[in-house]
């Protein structure tokens, strides 16, 4: 289960895809595929969320593992290594970055 707490030990990613209208739907596609077969079956894998922007121009991926080690790891397989290099020509940029909860507001 998704949580955004600052007592999590989780690993918090934010990665940060910048596309064009014309190829916002076909990412989502990709990155749905690639969490429903892959990436959620992965160890450390807790969950994730995909946000569009209402200009279709940015799409932000939030997820977590349980350890940073555990996504890092994720990253460096052959099959993430092929999606991601399709995930390339998909966009004109993306950035994954790691965080630590600070602090929530409810």
């Amino acid at each position: 289960m998704l949580t955004i707490s600052t007592k999590t030990e989780a690993q918090t990613v934010i990665t940060t895809f910048e596309v064009n209208p014309g190829t916002c739907h076909d990412l989502i596609e990709a990155l749905t595929d690639a969490y429903e077969a892959f990436i959620s079956k992965q160890p450390g894998f807790i969950a994730a969320g995909l946000h569009v922007n209402d200009a279709q121009t940015r799409i932000a991926n939030y997820s977590q593992w349980r350890r940073r080690e555990d996504f890092q790891a994720m990253l460096r397989t052959d099959e993430m290594r092929r999606r991601n290099r399709a995930i390339a020509g998909l966009c004109k940029s993306f950035e994954p970055v790691m965080y630590e909860v600070v602090a929530t507001f409810d």
